[in-house]
């Protein structure tokens, strides 16, 4: 038996007993075992799904994803020319993920959250302070507020939270600096 006739023999153990059959003797799993537990049954679907994956990559695990290989973050001429602003305020996170669509993110970086923050920090437009939990967080100084980026205070799930937001004045100034950014982030990480 080679060994992708043994991952396959394998998978289709865990296959029945996903589905509540004994896989020594196809007879039905009583309803009370264990092995018809919600949430093993959804483990042995998982795991199912992953030897399905290696059986359609000949036998070896997919390879993940990873950023070896990928050229850095930059927009295009005809990708900068496709960029709208946004009339309502957003998150770093969405501006990032707006960003991002832009791109080819087969081969090229994700442009990190942090890249915008950090940089916005150098400027002194955003501020570090020590939340009473401990935690940092990045606010707008004054001069941030003037650039347009807005601290927004919300009440949420765990009680109240201050979220930044970007406006449109504050989308386009880090649009028409999207390269400075780049290049702070690319000189941070030698």
């Amino acid at each position: 038996m080679t060994e992708l006739e043994k991952i396959e023999y394998a998978k289709s153990f865990v296959d029945k007993l996903a589905n509540g059959i004994n896989p020594l003797d196809d007879s039905l799993i009583p309803e009370n075992d264990i092995v018809n537990n919600v949430r093993l049954s959804r483990c042995f679907f998982y795991v199912s799904d992953i030897l399905r994956q290696v059986i359609e990559n000949g036998g070896v695990q997919p390879a993940k994803t990873t950023n070896r290989g990928k050229k850095e973050f930059s927009l295009t001429d005809e990708q900068r020319s496709k960029i709208q602003i946004s009339e309502t305020a957003l998150s770093v996170s969405e501006i990032c993920e707006y960003l991002n669509s832009l791109v080819d993110t087969e081969t090229t970086r994700k442009l990190p959250t942090t890249a915008i923050t950090n940089w916005l920090v150098g400027l002194q437009l955003l501020e570090v302070v020590v939340q009473p939990d401990g935690k940092n967080k990045k606010i707008p100084t004054g001069e941030g507020r003037n650039v347009g980026i807005i601290a927004e205070e919300r009440a949420g799930r765990y009680g109240r939270y201050t979220v930044v937001l970007y406006s449109p004045n504050a989308q386009q100034f880090i649009y028409d600096n999207i390269d400075a950014i780049v290049d702070e982030k690319n000189k941070s990480k030698k």
